[in-house]
């Protein structure tokens, strides 16, 4: 089979830490994978940059530079390559810069949910997968974070953005009959991860032996959960279409909308660890003591998150499992590796 004719998985955000591995499993997975990248300077440019370069040695793989909110770019990528899958993951990240530069928000997550909401009505995919945040729990203390929750008390713009994401592609699917699922995924980390995360500042920190900041004085707990894990849990979600409830409506536990074929499922570890057990693996890692530097809480955080992750498991029969001291492990050896310390 040519290149020309695999199925198509368009993925924006493709040259993101997390959009590189999704795009590398579905080429793996025999699609022909068109990427969209703006390749923003949000952080390091050449680290997006390798992230391409790395897809580009697929035949399999074609890229796109470009904003997803400029009017039309869609529309053209959707008529252009029909994808029968795609998985949006392009936006502007990160609970603090939302409060430092929020317009950026607006634009690449609310005008460019809507872009690609529109060329998905005009060129209906077999299933959008969308990417949403454990961020839209916001304030909610009842864990771990179930599906069916009431999620209306984000804490941050950011948070607040994803949410309003949630809603567009939830009246979409009502109106048009697109199958969309929406992934809430935990706290992220691995190789080619962002230099914004923990994880990838305290390790440069540690090596640099300058201090790295415990936010509300360690006592946080996160359901960090490594880069294979999510993978694994979006390609097996992209085969479970959610569609029109019968009359029954949807079974219990589930969050399929009794209205569209739309449901929201959390991709986590289900399992959450201390801050400053997560540090302790860092030095663990790299072989040295993190200087500590204890601050207050950060204006938008929340001092903890869980994912409930029964509903992935019924879905999909996967739990993601990698323990934080490997997957911490594997994210140093390529951070050594990377940047040649």
């Amino acid at each position: 089979m040519t290149e020309t004719e695999l199925p198509v998985a368009l993925v924006t955000g493709s040259a993101g830490f997390i959009g590189m591995h999704v795009c590398e499993r579905l080429i793996a997975d025999g699609y022909r994978v068109v990427g969209l990248d703006s390749l923003n300077d949000y952080y390091s440019v050449a680290l997006k940059q390798a992230r391409h370069d790395r897809l580009a040695r697929h035949n399999a793989f074609s890229a796109e530079i470009g904003k997803i909110e400029d009017p039309g770019r869609l529309m053209r990528l959707f008529e252009e390559n029909r994808p029968s899958l795609v998985v949006h993951l392009a936006a502007q990240a990160g609970v603090r810069y939302s409060i430092e530069q929020p317009r950026s928000y607006l634009e690449a997550n609310l005008q460019g949910g809507f872009e690609l909401l529109e060329a998905a009505r005009a060129h209906p995919p077999a299933h959008m997968l969308f990417a949403s945040t454990s961020s839209v729990y916001g304030a909610n203390t009842e864990m771990p974070y179930r599906e069916t929750a009431k999620a209306d008390t984000q804490m941050s713009f950011y948070a607040a953005t994803k949410k309003a994401g949630e809603a567009m592609a939830h009246s979409y699917a009502h109106l048009y009959d697109l199958p969309i699922t929406m992934f809430r995924f935990f706290t992220v980390y691995g190789p080619w991860g962002r230099p914004d995360m923990a994880l990838f500042k305290f390790t440069r920190a540690i090596l640099e032996d300058t201090p790295i900041d415990i936010y509300n004085h360690g006592d946080m707990k996160r359901d960090f959960t490594y880069i294979d894990d999510l993978v694994e849990g979006i390609r097996r979600l992209a085969d479970a279409i959610p569609a029109r409830p019968g009359p029954e409506g949807p079974r219990e536990g589930d969050s399929l909308s009794a209205v569209a074929p739309f449901r929201v499922v959390n991709i986590g570890n289900g399992a959450p660890v201390p801050l400053m057990e997560f540090v302790e693996a860092i030095e663990a890692a790299l072989g040295r003591t993190a200087i500590k530097r204890f601050l207050d809480m950060q204006p938008g955080d929340v001092p903890a998150t869980w994912a409930d992750t029964r509903l992935i498991g019924e879905l999909t029969g996967y739990a993601p499992s990698t323990p934080v001291a490997l997957g911490v492990t594997r994210f140093v050896e390529w951070y050594r590796d990377y940047h040649g310390v």
